[in-house]
């Protein structure tokens, strides 16, 4: 089975795309998923923002941050009360939504809520979740592991399609170089394109430094426009950015997330980069 150079998720009027040629689809919201008013109150914000400039928007949240620095961080609200908060999410705003996923048995309870299954990316070659994420149905985007090159990505798609489900986007998300640092190889956005999948770029979490605080993991916000205006020069179906109002107080990777107040002038800006691209 071939994987599906375009990949459409949601229903009625705020059906996301995601393809190499088209404008790109957001996939934005909060680290983890922190109460039901917080959450509303970033949809919202998020869904003017991407009405006002015609942009499809995935809501994305965390119910449980497993991979944490240390034990002591803060994780999450829980599936089951997640879940809750994404179907009623997805009945007031009509978009759809996007989580992570961390064991074979979380994907067939979460794929009854949510659109997209993400596979995070030091679980990116785990086949059994892969397979067990395939086989809901529902789309995926898995990112690519820290550890692996572009062109080895074409293993991970495999294991989705074989296991039936052509509905995959890959995600870059920066390679290890070194302790602590993340760098981000634009060649790795064509590569995987190739491969037949949309690509999408997470332009967050490429700005991490992974247990840089000592306890937790640092970032530099600072190079996200840089990293995400480069990506979307070079053409991409679908760009990640984590979002928050107080990213500085945030339960997890506050100093990668772009302040709220921030985004439009940050999309506005990467919309125009994208049409040069595209044209």
């Amino acid at each position: 089975m071939k994987t599906n150079s375009t990949v459409i998720v949601g229903e009625g009027t705020r059906k996301v795309t995601f393809a190499q040629d088209k404008r790109f689809s957001l996939i934005a919201g909060p680290c983890q998923m922190e109460s039901r008013d917080h959450a509303y109150m970033i949809a919202g914000t998020l869904v003017e923002l991407c009405d006002k400039l015609g942009l499809g928007l995935v809501y994305k949240s965390s119910f449980d941050k497993a991979n944490r620095t240390s034990l002591s961080g803060k994780r999450g609200i829980g599936l089951e009360k997640a879940m809750e908060i994404f179907a009623d999410l997805k009945k007031d705003f009509g978009f759809p939504v996007l989580t992570d996923i961390h064991t074979e048995e979380q994907c067939a309870v979460v794929a009854k809520t949510v659109d997209i299954l993400q596979i995070p990316a030091f679980l990116s070659r785990q086949t059994d979740l892969l397979v067990a994420a395939a086989r809901t149905g529902r789309t995926i985007n898995v990112k690519k592991g820290q550890f692996l090159a572009p062109w080895d990505m074409k293993n991970v798609l495999a294991k989705f399609t074989e296991s039936g489900n052509p509905n995959v986007l890959l995600c870059e998300r920066g390679a290890s170089f070194g302790y602590n640092t993340l760098v981000s190889d634009m060649r790795s956005l064509p590569i995987m394109a190739a491969l037949g999948a949309p690509v999408v770029f997470d332009a967050t979490h490429s700005v991490q430094q992974p247990g840089g605080q000592g306890g937790s993991t640092g970032g530099q916000r600072e190079f996200v426009e840089t990293l995400a205006r480069a990506a979307v020069a070079v053409g991409i179906a679908g760009l990640f950015v984590e979002t928050h109002e107080d990213p500085d107080n945030a339960p997890s990777d506050g100093p990668n997330m772009v302040h709220l107040k921030d985004m439009p002038r940050l999309l506005e800006k990467l919309l125009a980069f994208d049409a040069i691209a595209k044209a």
